[in-house]
């Protein structure tokens, strides 16, 4: 009878100590497979973290003029490349050498801020821009997508009434 006793005790040890191995471990690897996989069905405690993920972003914008308003150029397009969707810039000329660009990309599920300055020249009837910017939000899908040095660039043709290509790209981290 001792010995069934202890037979069932040393079971029972090897299974908790089994057990506190399995649950230490995986509370401890948890962290490091969280990202990518699914948290449904898990409590709000449950530890978790999230692998920042790094995009070559390659953009190219081609709008036509919507509105004028002083020396600010409102346009409205089609994006293609990494986030293609309906693009909208608003690009104002603040001297005779340099620009600010405001750029709103929709693409499915979402939608990505920037702001940038740069350069202007202007050559006949067409005029080339180029300079840096970052995304300053995002939402849906992109809401925690953020870039900084992106460098921008494109021409205004006067004579296909202001219509705009831009080109945007860059390193882009979620």
């Amino acid at each position: 009878m001792v010995r069934t006793r202890h037979n069932r005790w040393s079971r029972l040890s090897r299974f908790a100590i089994a057990g506190a191995v399995s649950l230490g471990a995986s509370l401890w690897l948890a962290p490091l497979g969280a990202a990518g996989r699914s948290t449904a069905g898990q409590s709000p405690s449950a530890p978790h973290a999230t692998v920042a993920k790094t995009t070559s972003l390659h953009e190219t914008g081609r709008l036509h003029l919507t509105s004028k308003h002083n020396f600010t150029l409102n346009e409205r397009g089609t994006a293609t490349g990494t986030i293609a969707g309906q693009i909208y810039v608003h690009l104002t000329a603040v001297s005779s050498s340099r620009v600010t660009v405001e750029v709103n990309i929709y693409p499915h599920g979402g939608s990505v801020s920037g702001r940038g300055s740069g350069s202007y020249r202007r050559q006949g009837t067409v005029a080339r821009f180029a300079g840096s910017m970052s995304f300053t939000r995002g939402t849906g899908n992109y809401a925690h997508v953020h870039g900084s040095n992106l460098s921008f660039s494109g021409t205004i043709e006067e004579s296909n009434h202001d219509a705009i290509t831009v080109h945007v790209s860059g390193r882009v981290s979620s």
